[in-house]
C-alpha cells in the first residue's frame, strides 16, 4: 500500500519524503534556499541515518534505560517526530519549539505515547499510530507496507507491523526515496540498544514476537534505531541475536517447567520465574513475569 501523507493528511498521487543533503541540514553555511527545515530542537543529535536526528528525554529507568530516545525527521515545511515521550513538560516543549507537521507513535507504553496530547496541543500537529487510540480525529490508522511521503527531502519511510511486544507495535523503515534503498530502521521496543525487550503478554505474543525479529532480520545490514540505549550498526545481526536468545529461553522456561512438575507442583508464572529469572533486579521482575507468561503461552501452541 502507498498513500502520500502530507503532514498527516491523506491525499492522492506521490510525493518526496525525509532525508538532508548535508547542504539542507545548514543551508545558511551552504547557501541553500529551498530545503527542508534546518532546525532541530535543543540538545537533538545526528543519528547514524543522515536525516535523522534523535533528542533523549530525561526518563531514565529500569524500563527506559537512558530514557526515551524521541526521533525528529526534519522536512521543508516542518518535522515528523516519532514518540513524544513521557508526558514531561520540558520534553514536548523542547520539541514544539520548532515547527511539528506530523506526529507518529510506534506503540501504546506511556514512556512513547505519554506527551501525546501535551505536544498535539502545543503544535496542532496531527498524530497517526497503528492504533486508533493515538490517532488524531480524521488521521487513519498506520498499515503494515504503508509508504509516507514527505514534501522537500529526499528519504521515505515506511511502517512496518513487528507485533510481540506489544500488538500494535511498528517499526519504521528510512528508505531513499528515488530507488527504496533501505538506510535504517527505527525499531522502537522491538529491538533496544543494549539488553532484551520485554514481551508484554497477553497483549503481545512471543510467536509474533519471533516472526517480527524475522522480519527484521531480512532487511539486511543497516543500523537500528532503536527507542532506548543509542544505535546498533547491523539490525540484522541483532535481529539474529535476539532470536536465538529468544530460542535459547524457551528451552529453559521448558526445563523449568519440567523442574516445577518433578517437584510436585503445577507451573505457574511466579515459580518458572523463580528458576528462569532467578537472579533479575526486583525493579524488572514484573517484566520478567510477563515475558514468561509469553513464553508459557508459546509453550501451550506448540513451539
Amino acid at each position: 500500500m502507498r498513500v502520500s501523507v502530507i503532514f498527516g493528511k491523506l491525499s492522492g498521487g506521490s510525493c518526496i519524503l525525509g532525508g538532508m543533503t548535508q547542504a539542507e541540514k545548514n543551508p545558511h553555511e551552504h547557501g541553500s534556499t529551498d530545503a527542508v527545515s534546518d532546525q532541530a530542537p535543543k540538545g537533538a543529535v545526528a543519528t547514524p541515518v543522515d536525516g535523522v536526528w534523535m533528542l533523549q528525554q530525561d526518563n531514565p529507568g529500569p524500563m527506559t534505560l537512558e530514557g526515551t530516545q524521541t526521533y525528529w525527521i526534519p522536512t521543508r515545511d516542518g518535522a515528523i517526530v516519532v514518540d513524544p515521550g513521557d508526558d514531561d513538560e520540558e520534553h514536548q516543549a523542547a520539541l514544539a519549539s520548532q515547527k511539528v507537521a506530523l506526529i507518529l507513535l510506534t506503540h501504546r507504553h506511556p514512556d512513547h505515547v505519554g506527551g501525546l496530547e501535551r505536544l498535539r496541543n502545543l503544535t496542532d500537529a496531527p498524530s497517526r499510530a497503528f492504533s486508533t487510540d493515538y490517532c488524531s480525529p480524521g488521521q487513519e490508522p498506520l498499515s503494515d507496507g504503508e509508504v509516507i511521503d514527505v514534501p522537500g527531502a529526499e528519504l521515505q519511510l515506511k511502517i512496518l507491523a513487528t507485533p510481540g511486544h506489544t500488538s500494535d507495535s511498528i517499526s519504521i523503515l528510512i528508505e531513499s526515496a528515488a530507488d527504496s534503498r533501505p538506510h535504517g530502521v527505527l525499531t522502537a521496543d522491538t529491538i533496544l540498544g543494549r539488553g532484551t525487550t520485554i514481551i508484554d503478554h497477553p497483549d503481545g505474543r512471543l510467536t509474533d514476537y519471533l516472526a517480527s525479529l524475522e522480519k527484521l532480520e531480512a532487511l539486511g545490514d543497516i543500523p537500528a534505531l532503536p527507542a532506548h540505549a543509542g544505535y546498533l550498526p547491523s539490525v540484522a545481526k541483532t535481529a539474529r541475536e535476539y532470536l536465538a536468545h529468544r530460542q535459547d529461553r524457551l528451552e529453559q522456561v521448558r526445563a523449568a517447567v519440567q523442574a516445577v512438575r518433578e517437584r510436585g507442583e503445577e507451573p505457574t508464572v511466579s515459580n518458572v520465574t523463580d528458576i528462569v529469572y532467578a537472579d533479575v533486579d526486583a525493579g524488572v521482575r514484573p517484566a520478567a513475569e510477563h515475558t514468561v507468561s509469553a513464553q508459557l503461552a508459546a509453550l501451550e501452541e506448540g513451539a
